[in-house]
């Protein structure tokens, strides 16, 4: 009948605002200006490439922090009233409170003009090299830094274009370091299907980089203290994606599935890691 039609439509309606509305649980990560001791000409054009990088993985939601070149000025921006009723929400033009900061120091950059008998200049040259470092805002703990050097870039007719290949050289290298360092994770939150394959729902998917195939590892959180104890019960195959920030996995084996199983029977908490290869 007409009321059946109309509860059914309903029923559609709110669970595709449901998958819609699915909150975007990526880490947002800030990036401050890099600094330089010499030529800081091109300081702007290494920065920008990291932010490319990091934006084009998928796996970050990133905030522009260039103007602001200390890790004081993010604990001293997330005190302010903008995030008092927010962690990551933007609400009422406040900006994200980014939970990991780069910071970035170049050890050189040469650039140099190539010329030719007369002296005219046919292009330019340029290679770069520098430190990264991840700082966690909350606790103002840093990783090492990591050194990146890349090779000297072709003949090119601008030294910014230089600078620019000559980063190129090292994309593979820096999107390995954030690979490792930011290893991406998400959460099981259904049960999808117990039949032959035990079938759950996750919320990372394709804004998350997530592909089908993509192996996850599953840990049973428990918090002890205050702290979560992870705990690995099985893994995950990727087998399809059902939005943005949502996709479906297989267990991958029997026993992982009963565990993954057991566990969201009891409603227990389950955390889902990205296998990265190296």
């Amino acid at each position: 009948d007409s009321f059946g039609i109309f509860f059914v439509i309903l029923l559609i309606f709110f669970s595709s605002a449901n998958i819609f509305a699915q909150k975007d649980e990526r880490i947002v990560v800030g990036v401050t200006a890099f600094t330089c001791d010499e030529n800081g000409r091109f300081v702007g054009l290494v920065t920008e490439k990291v932010v490319e990088m990091l934006t084009n993985s998928k796996r970050f939601r990133v905030v522009d922090r260039t103007s602001s070149d200390r890790v004081r000025d993010e604990l001293e921006l997330q005190k302010s009233e903008a995030f008092m009723d927010s962690k990551n929400l933007v609400e009422q033009g406040a900006s994200m409170a980014a939970e990991k900061i780069i910071t970035g120091h170049i050890t050189k950059i040469p650039v140099y003009a190539i010329k030719n008998s007369v002296g005219d200049v046919n292009g330019y040259k340029a290679s770069v090299a520098f430190q990264m470092k991840i700082v966690d805002v909350a606790t103002g703990m840093s990783t090492d830094a990591t050194s990146f050097e890349g090779k000297a870039s072709d003949m090119m007719m601008s030294p910014e274009s230089a600078v620019q290949q000559a980063m190129k050289s090292i994309q593979g290298e820096i999107n390995q370091y954030f690979k490792f360092n930011f290893p991406l994770q998400g959460k099981v939150v259904k049960m999808m299907s117990s039949d032959d394959k035990v079938k759950v729902l996750l919320n990372i998917g394709k804004n998350s980089g997530l592909n089908v195939g993509d192996k996850l590892t599953v840990e049973l959180i428990e918090m002890i203290d205050g702290q979560k104890y992870p705990q690995k019960i099985g893994t995950l195959e990727v087998s399809g994606l059902a939005g943005e920030n949502l996709s479906e996995a297989v267990a991958n084996d029997k026993k992982s599935g009963q565990a993954i199983a057991a566990a969201l029977s009891d409603s227990k908490k389950l955390e889902c890691t990205l296998l990265t290869k190296k």
